[in-house]
């Protein structure tokens, strides 16, 4: 990040607060609001670049699903049953916590719709390991289905796919209607800078002061809401979590005819009917795993042309209609696929949140409600913890 001397526009400004957030993603409104609602008198500010959304949060497919990048037996055979449950039940309780603290009964207004996911195999050894984890799944109180090849053209529409599991509690949403509703809960006591980027954070005697190109922010800490830029930010990310560029493209409405989400080909690739009729696919980073790299968020032809494809090839109905959008996007996918919630271990004062691994809208809001556990010296669960790179 950085600010020229040209363009810096402050002036002296200064806004003084408890706690400023560096980041207007779903992380950054989120540990606002879980902050508020712990001490409703802190003062927090929220710092973005750009518009609140504008990063990975509005860039996204929308999907809010359970456990990580992993097939299940896979999150077992790295992490063992009990963590691997423990990260499953977190992701969990992600879901929850939205329904409860944002969504409420108000589904329609967010395109909110909970009804499970979808996990497809193409080949019969993708389809044996997905039944062993539905196995897994359902020794370990996991509502799994499993499907055959039958029941996907029907309840999905797809075709070219021998079997999948259905994973049943997952959901998806509008992420940036999620991001308003978070945004219209905050408080007075939040404040909201929008179009300030930070170019600085030095220490004082009793804090911190984030120097942007409009404001300078005096805080008595920091948090790191910055997610895939992390590294920008602060060399302590550099070996921990890694800009991944993922594109979608998007076309336009038809009759609606998928039941809910779907990934394929080992978690790489994913698509979804939103409930106004689009379809939204995305993946194929697999095809150029060098260039899908860094913090650069055009698009490229390979991979936009074999999102186009697969659409051609598996899902009939959309075979005529016409594409709208694509875009790419820049996630923060963490050295060892968890999250992480902490704080920098030379500066207590400098806390984060981030490295979903492609999943942050199935773990961010809990994982800032852990942050606020950090912040207020609370302990927190292991897996998720920093410390467990100390």
């Amino acid at each position: 990040m950085s600010v020229s001397y040209w363009n810096d526009r402050s002036n002296g400004r200064e806004l003084n607060v408890d706690i400023a957030i560096i980041g207007g993603g779903i992380t950054g409104l989120s540990c606002a609001y879980w902050l508020q609602k712990e001490d409703p008198h802190l003062r927090i500010a929220i710092i973005e670049k750009y518009e609140f959304g504008s990063g990975a949060t509005g860039r996204n497919a929308g999907f809010i699903t359970c456990g990580s990048v992993e097939h299940f037996n896979r999150l077992v055979g790295k992490h063992g049953q009990e963590e691997a449950l423990e990260i499953w039940r977190f992701s969990e309780r992600n879901l929850e916590l939205l329904k409860e603290e944002i969504i409420q009964d108000n589904a329609s207004d967010f395109l909110f719709e909970n009804k499970g996911s979808f996990s497809l195999a193409s080949t019969d050894n993708e389809f044996a390991e997905l039944k062993e984890s539905a196995n897994l799944m359902r020794s370990m109180k996991i509502n799994v289905e499993e499907l055959v090849e039958a029941d996907i053209k029907k309840r999905l529409g797809a075709e070219g796919f021998v079997g999948g599991i259905k994973y049943v509690e997952d959901a998806s949403v509008h992420p940036i209607l999620l991001l308003n509703g978070i945004r219209k809960k905050l408080g007075e006591n939040v404040f909201m800078l929008e179009q300030h980027e930070v170019h600085q954070i030095e220490a004082t005697s009793d804090g911190k002061k984030v120097l942007t190109n409009k404001t300078t922010v005096n805080a008595s800490m920091v948090v790191y809401a910055t997610n895939g830029y992390s590294a920008l930010m602060n060399e302590y990310f550099s070996t921990k979590v890694f800009p991944t560029r993922g594109q979608i493209l998007a076309t336009e409405p038809v009759p609606k005819f998928m039941e809910g989400p779907c990934y394929a080909n080992f978690v790489l690739d994913y698509f979804r009917q939103l409930p106004t009729g689009e379809m939204i696919i995305g993946g194929f980073r697999q095809l150029q795993k060098d260039t899908e790299k860094g913090y650069s968020d055009e698009t490229s032809d390979v991979i936009q042309k074999a999102l186009n494809e697969f659409l051609l090839q598996h899902i009939p109905a959309v075979r005529q209609a016409k594409i709208t959008h694509r875009w790419s996007g820049i996630m923060g996918f963490s050295v060892d696929g968890q999250p992480l919630v902490g704080a920098i271990p030379q500066d207590e004062q400098l806390l984060f949140c981030c490295g979903y691994t492609g999943h942050g809208l199935g773990l961010a809001f809990h994982s800032a409600k852990v942050l606020t556990d950090c912040v207020f010296g609370r302990t927190i669960p292991k897996f998720i913890s920093a410390k467990r790179f100390i």
